[in-house]
């Protein structure tokens, strides 16, 4: 028995020693291979068990592994996981972790209704912004829009139009033609599909990341958008405490200052984030483009259990900004590039015919739902309130320089000094006070355009099986648009004598003036007696039903997704207008549909190739509903139709441990598309034009089709264990009209048909605005610890002019065949410089940035009006306080 014991005995101790001797110590330090700083709090797994660690804040850690040798799993929350072999005890040095083009991590709430391209396994055509790299590069005096233009098929036109006024165009679409979401909710006009940047300026702060999605797209929502869908996701509430203080200056006297902080999630389940700033400059770039404005977002989170979370944002980008139009490339060659002629002196301070104004608080609550371990609910109500316009001229007593003899470099600047004096000189006097005319006056006025938007968006996702999933959801909203004009600035007079409307007496007078100010427009603005020339509503109500079935194996996956929807418009107007104009208008109900599919095949861990195809039935803007919307009720004749789209794409994706390589086809018709352009002015009841009895006309163009053929690929290469990565992207389009288009020219004034059956050919027209032809590349290298460079550079060619069907449809009235007009080619260089260091205990980071390196010279668009140029060399830097 004593025998027995000691043998026993023996062997355990030869197990444990056995045991012992075969764990080995594994240490290293974890860092993000861009900038080289230190990632706290990574994961460090022994693979296939649930030994694992975390590094510290200087990015360092200590693995006591259960096994002499295998395998450890080095992974961060928007970084791809690197796995490391080792035998025996061993330190591993410094790892970098390469950023993520994943945006799965980045989202903390509302996960089942903000549709990235990650969450479903057929791949789309789609690029990943990150917020580091927003705020690094597209923060401060440039456009938000600048973070996605080194992307393929995306363009980004008109910065020089002043702060915000920027457009973004892809696979040659405009923004009306894409659909831009954050955090899920549409945020598109929905009178007309337009995007104001200038109300989205603060994004560049509190953007988490950017999802470009070109073509078809992964949202399941019953949106029907023709160049893709762009999800900007923002910061919600932060699991983690901490916060950061910005100061960023710029050219032009730019200077902004940006503070946030988060509470961090407390045992309680309460959390809260909140960031604020401020901005301004007394001009963009060009001459007369001042602008200010505020950033905030408050953000708090619960979460009781882990079966629900809630989520309350609230955040808005009050901002003002002077603008600057197009204009004749003459007029740039007389004056120089950074004219502006809608800009002067008052009182020897630069004042504007054109500022734009506006504040837009956003607000969602959400609600996530883990109903069980298959099935999770995801919810959203959101609300926005839009106050605010842009001013402009009342009347025809515009006095420029050169009116009253000065010449030179400004004498096409509007002279507001004269223009108060003509005011006095010509004033008409109506119970004893001075008030201005049509004819011989000019005042400012403001056009506001308000709204109130509400929505509700919810998605059910249901895991069936490993197999298979399935997504149901609903889409609803309703929209109070407000719009009329009211005084600003009476410039010497009492106020304005409306003697035009039919429905006031001649001796009607309006006093009362509105700052053009973001803030006070939110609760102040004219009651409907001090509001002139129109003034209406409307309400656009929208219901739509979404769902996909999803079915995925280890190498192949397919998915189909349908949507139905209905939506309303109906118009009320409170002045008569073109005689129409009172009372509520008929109310139009359209519904629409969008079906897509597609599927993957994955031939082994690096190589995989998809195809998508899809058709929309996509409703018409409220705007081509009726005839015209400012001055009457009538709706527009003929009929406005749905625009039909159909779309189908390919691709190749490779992805190595060095290399990542993407190609995309695609071939998209829109058809069936309502244009419509101001047409020739017409004779008024004296026969002759050039006088004050003028009357103006629309070409209304319907069926209107055009096709976008392309390629596009991407490639990043980032070589292990070094301090270098190169990327570039390519975009190859033929984007043309094509077929018989039958059009009307109709009298705006009186309504009648000036010609009620034309037809004009637009085979092989080019489609102007955007490059057809782009390329670039990229480069970013460490210098030293903590310093790190890079450069973009891009090319864009085969861009066009804009092409109004006006114009086309006279060519060919005339026997002729209309060519478009292509613009010069241009290059463009962006450099950047990144300096992280300690400060303390705390980081500090150091960035400067240079756009158009080389300053170089460029036409970026020809709208309707004229030419805008492209910006110059411009500048700022920053310096970033994390604690």
């Amino acid at each position: 028995m004593k025998n027995k014991i000691q043998f026993m005995f023996l062997a355990v101790a030869f197990m444990f020693t056995a045991f012992t001797m075969a764990q080995s110590t594994v240490t290293g330090t974890v860092l993000d291979s861009e900038i080289n700083s230190p990632l706290p709090s990574a994961s460090v797994m022994e693979k296939g068990t649930s030994n694992g660690t975390t590094t510290d804040f200087d990015g360092n850690f200590t693995l006591k592994t259960q096994s002499e040798s295998g395998e450890i799993v080095i992974s961060y929350v928007g970084y791809e996981s690197i796995t490391l072999t080792f035998n025996g005890s061993k330190n591993l040095g410094k790892v970098s972790l390469a950023p993520d083009n994943s945006l799965e991590e980045v989202v903390i709430v509302g996960t089942g209704v903000i549709d990235l391209a990650a969450g479903r396994e057929t791949p789309v055509a789609v690029s990943t912004i990150r917020g580091k790299d927003i705020q690094l590069k597209a923060a401060g005096n440039v456009e938000f829009g600048e973070a996605m233009k080194n992307t393929p098929s995306v363009y980004v036109s008109n910065q020089a139009g002043g702060f915000g006024d920027s457009q973004i165009f892809l696979r040659g679409f405009d923004q009306t033609n894409t659909a831009y979401l954050l955090n899920g909710q549409p945020i598109n006009g929905m009178e007309d599909g337009r995007m104001y940047w200038s109300n989205w300026s603060g994004m560049s702060d509190v953007a988490n990341a950017v999802q470009v999605q070109r073509g078809l797209g992964a949202s399941k929502l019953a949106i029907s958008s023709v160049g893709g869908t762009v999800n900007i996701v923002s910061k919600t509430t932060d699991k983690t405490e901490g916060g950061f203080v910005r100061f960023l200056g710029g050219n032009d006297s730019y200077f902004k200052t940006t503070a946030s902080y988060s509470s961090g999630l407390k045992e309680s389940g309460w959390a809260y984030s909140v960031l604020v700033d401020h901005w301004q400059a007394h001009r963009k770039y060009s001459i007369g483009t001042a602008g200010q404005g505020q950033n905030y977002l408050f953000s708090v989170g619960y979460k009781p259990n882990e079966t629900h979370t809630f989520n309350f944002l609230l955040t808005g980008a009050p901002q003002w900004h002077d603008q600057n139009f197009s204009e004749d490339l003459e007029f740039y060659e007389t004056y120089g590039e950074k004219a502006n002629d809608n800009s002067g002196f008052l009182n020897g301070e630069r004042f504007t015919e054109r500022r734009n104004y506006y504040h837009k608080p956003v607000a969602n609550l959400n609600w996530d739902f883990n109903i069980n371990d298959k099935m999770e609910l995801s919810t959203v109500l959101y609300a926005s309130w839009g106050r605010g316009g842009g001013t402009g001229n009342v009347g025809n007593g515009r006095i420029r320089n050169e009116d009253v003899g000065i010449t030179g470099l400004n004498e096409r600047e509007i002279n507001f000094d004269a223009i108060v004096e003509n005011n006095i000189a010509t004033a008409t006097t109506i119970n004893g006070g001075q008030y201005g005319t049509f004819g011989d006056s000019y005042l400012r006025r403001s056009s506001v355009n308000a709204h109130n938007w509400y929505g509700l968006l919810s998605n059910l996702n249901y895991e069936i099986n490993d197999n298979w999933n399935l997504n149901v959801g609903v889409d609803g909203r309703t929209y109070n648009g407000i719009h009329f004009r009211q005084l600003e600035n009476t410039l010497g007079l009492d106020g304005y004598n409306d003697n035009f409307r039919t429905d006031r007496p001649s001796d009607y007078v309006i006093t009362e003036t509105f700052e053009a100010n973001p803030w006070s427009a939110l609760f102040d603005y004219a009651d409907n007696d001090q509001r002139y020339d129109y003034n209406y509503e409307e309400v656009i109500q929208y219901v739509g039903g979404f769902g996909q079935v999803e079915y995925k194996n280890d190498n192949f996956s397919a998915f189909v997704q349908g949507a139905v929807s209905t939506q309303s418009y109906q118009r009320e107007g409170f002045f008569t207008g073109r005689g129409n104009g009172l009372g509520k208008s008929e109310k139009v109900t359209k519904g629409g549909y969008n079906i897509k599919g597609g599927f993957a095949y994955k031939v082994n861990d690096n190589h995989s190739f998809f195809v998508n195809a899809g058709t929309y039935s996509r409703q018409p803007y409220l705007d081509n509903i009726f005839a015209d919307i400012r001055y009457d009720n009538r709706l527009a004749e003929p009929d406005v139709d749905n625009e039909e789209i159909t779309s189908i794409e390919g691709g190749y994706r490779f992805k190595g441990k060095e290399w990542r390589v993407n190609v995309d086809v695609y071939s998209t018709q829109w058809g069936n598309r309502f244009l419509s352009i101001n047409g020739p002015v017409q004779p008024g009841a004296d026969g002759s034009l050039n006088t004050s009895d003028d009357e103006f006309s629309t070409y209304r163009l319907t069926d209107v089709t055009q096709r976008h053929n392309g390629v596009e690929f991407d490639f990043e290469y980032r070589p292990i264990a070094s301090k270098w990565s190169f990327r570039g992207y390519g975009s190859l389009g033929n984007w043309k009209y094509d077929g018989e288009t039958p059009y009307t020219l109709q009298n705006d004034d009186t309504g009648d048909f000036i010609t009620s059956d034309g037809n004009v050919n637009l085979t092989g027209v080019k489609i102007g605005n955007a490059p057809q032809t782009s390329f670039g590349f990229g480069v970013r290298a460490q210098i030293l610890k903590g310093l790190t460079v890079d450069m973009d550079y891009n090319i864009y060619t085969d861009l066009y002019e804009f092409v109004d069907p006006a114009d086309v449809a006279a060519e060919a009235l005339s026997g002729g065949k209309y060519e478009s007009v292509r613009l010069p080619a241009y290059t463009l260089a962006d450099a950047g410089l990144t300096y992280n260091f300690d400060l303390g205990s705390n980081k500090m980071t150091f960035r400067a940035n240079v756009y158009n390196l080389f300053n170089a010279d460029y036409i970026n668009q020809r709208d309707a009006f004229g030419y805008y140029l492209g910006i110059g060399r411009t500048f700022n830097a920053s310096l970033r306080y994390n604690f």
